[in-house]
């Protein structure tokens, strides 16, 4: 079985970031290789766009744009694995319904 990564990656440009997750970060935070904010929505691990207003968590303000950094108390760096299952995730269940 493979080991979980312990870092995330950026929403944006998909390198790793260096942070580990649920790491506090200030609000200003930016990945060093392609700017984008990391105190975003899609870095959030409550982010989740099947969900209302994006937000698994019911308590959260709505924040309309979900890549500009932003001041919600229910943050959590989750990165990339926070928005669903990874597609490498979905053929893996698909491929075992299908073994002997």
């Amino acid at each position: 079985m493979e080991k979980e990564k312990s870092t995330v990656d950026c929403y944006k440009c998909d390198k790793d970031t260096a942070l580990n997750n649920e790491q506090k970060i200030s609000r200003q935070e930016e990945c060093q290789h392609c700017f984008a904010s990391l105190h975003c929505c899609k870095m959030c691990g409550f982010y989740d766009m099947s969900s209302y207003n994006e937000c698994r968590e019911p308590s959260a303000n709505r924040i309309l744009d979900k890549e500009k950094p932003n001041f919600c108390d229910y943050f959590k760096l989750q990165g990339k694995s926070g928005n669903g299952p990874q597609s490498k995730d979905i053929f893996s269940a698909a491929d075992s319904l299908f073994k002997d």
